[in-house]
This record gives structure tokens, sequence and C-alpha cells, in this order.
């Protein structure tokens, strides 16, 4: 699952593949807006690095497709 985390006045915004669904992920940025676990949303991605974003400077969330698309120009002739 490919997470993409808005940072405010950073003008890239942070790539993130991780093992959890899209339900988790939902599940982790409720949690972390909703408790006050240090102001911080804190994701684990698929090689074990941990991002953490201080909720103050978080911009937007865009969580990706479940399902893997095709690469490739099979069937586009």
């Amino acid at each position: 699952m490919e997470i993409k985390i808005g940072v405010r006045s950073v003008h890239r915004e942070l790539v993130v593949e991780t093992d959890l669904s899209a339900e988790q992920v939902e599940e982790e940025i409720r949690n972390a807006l909703s408790a006050d676990r240090g102001g911080v949303f804190a994701i684990t991605d698929v090689k074990g690095r941990r991002v953490v974003v201080p909720l103050a400077s978080l911009g937007f969330v865009e969580i990706g497709e479940d399902e893997s698309r095709p690469v490739g120009f099979g069937g586009t002739l």
C-alpha cells in the first residue's frame, strides 16, 4: 500500500510503502488525531523504517490502492 503524506511548508510529499491495509492506515490516522500521543502520526514502511510526522505539520494523507496495477502495454493496441 502506497501512502503519500503532505507536510506543511514542504514542497514534496513523503511517499511510504507499507504492508498495512487502507483501513488500518485510516485507523492509525484517526488514533493519532484523537489520542494524545505526543502530537505525532507515525507509520512503519515495508523495510521497517518508522516515519513520524508532527500533527501540527500534517497537511494531508493520501492512501493508495490495495491492488497493484499491471505494468506494460498489453491490450492497448
